[in-house]
């Protein structure tokens, strides 16, 4: 899944050209280049499907050359992740009937690339055999209210794979709290293993509307008229809470480095810091500067002097000066 515009990121991310498609970790690769290659061993570039929005089709083709141009699906409209996941999983079902499926976004970052492809074995060894819906399950190491959460039953189905009780929605510091000490909550990480029998019929019964739908945009391939016209639903609400409910979804807590990466304190976290807690990518020189997280790529040089818990970011000739502790400003910030 690669639609979406990270306007979080700005003025490093913009519409036009959003964070999945930026290097945005100063390591030769962009966001979309690592979800492929963490998937080396486990998918051939000719079995990958990529869902994006129609203006950014040229730059996955620029930066996937190895992935088909027909699995290059454009949304015409953004419809939030239901509609675009069941478009890709009924073209990959007509494709290959029998095929098991991984769904991922394109703009987390995996610390831990083997333990990934460790865990994602096991959820495939499990629904190439099963009816299940599995999805990835972080073990949190902090109180995160930017995350939903996964509850765990603790009850093993199959190896580490455990049954899912319910999907929480992101909590408050208090309930996030209560969560860690739990012990049987996970970060929903968004990536989600079935095979292509499984998550067709689960649309089919929560959200027959939508298999319509996509029935229609496969006979009448009319895509342009059709998908716009969608619900505006994610894939939690329209699938995996109505399947948990009826106990029908797994998760495989892991363990790999995990973030998806939505603001610039994730990516501070991330970045390897300097004895100042500063990270930065890019030529940038600090002078009495201290947990700031700088992001200038593309500057000849960049020198700051005197900062303290600021980030930093040039683009494109747009600059961005703003203390960490207003981030959440960055949006409103982009708009003037």
């Amino acid at each position: 899944m690669a639609g979406g515009i990270g306007s979080r990121f700005w003025p490093l991310s913009t519409p036009e050209y959003p964070k999945q498609f930026i290097d945005i970790l100063g390591c030769g690769r962009t966001l979309i280049q690592l979800t492929v290659d963490r998937f080396q061993g486990i998918c051939p570039m000719e079995n990958f499907w990529v869902v994006t929005n129609a203006s950014y089709v040229d730059i996955v083709r620029q930066q996937l050359p190895g992935i088909p141009a027909n699995h290059i699906l454009a949304e015409p409209a953004a419809r939030n992740t239901a509609p675009c996941i069941a478009w890709a999983c009924w073209c990959i079902k007509a494709e290959s009937p029998d095929a098991n499926i991984v769904v991922t976004p394109a703009d987390a970052i995996v610390m831990n690339p083997e333990e990934f492809r460790r865990v994602i074995n096991n959820a495939l060894e499990f629904t190439a055999e099963s009816n299940a819906i599995v999805t990835i399950g972080i073990k949190p190491s902090r109180p995160e209210t930017g995350y939903g959460y996964i509850k765990s039953t603790g009850r093993k189905a199959q190896g580490e794979i455990e049954h899912v009780d319910a999907f929480k929605e992101k909590p408050n510091l208090e309930t996030a709290k209560e969560y860690l000490a739990d012990g049987n909550y996970l970060w929903n990480a968004g990536i989600f293993v079935w095979n292509a029998n499984t998550i067709t019929s689960a649309i089919k019964t929560y959200k027959p509307t939508l298999a319509e739908q996509m029935d229609k945009m496969k006979t009448y391939l009319d895509v342009q008229t059709i998908f716009p016209n969608c619900e505006k639903i994610s894939i939690d609400y329209a699938v995996m809470e109505p399947a948990a409910a009826a106990s029908k979804v797994f998760t495989h807590p892991a363990d790999f480095g995990w973030s998806d990466l939505g603001n610039w304190a994730s990516l501070h976290d991330k970045l390897s810091h300097d004895e100042q807690n500063n990270g930065a990518v890019g030529n940038i020189h600090m002078y009495e500067c201290s947990n700031c997280v700088v992001h200038a790529e593309d500057a000849k040089k960049v020198v700051l002097q005197g900062l303290d818990g600021y980030i930093v970011s040039e683009k494109g000739g747009q600059i961005l000066v703003c203390h960490r502790s207003e981030e959440q400003r960055i949006k409103e910030f982009s708009q003037k």
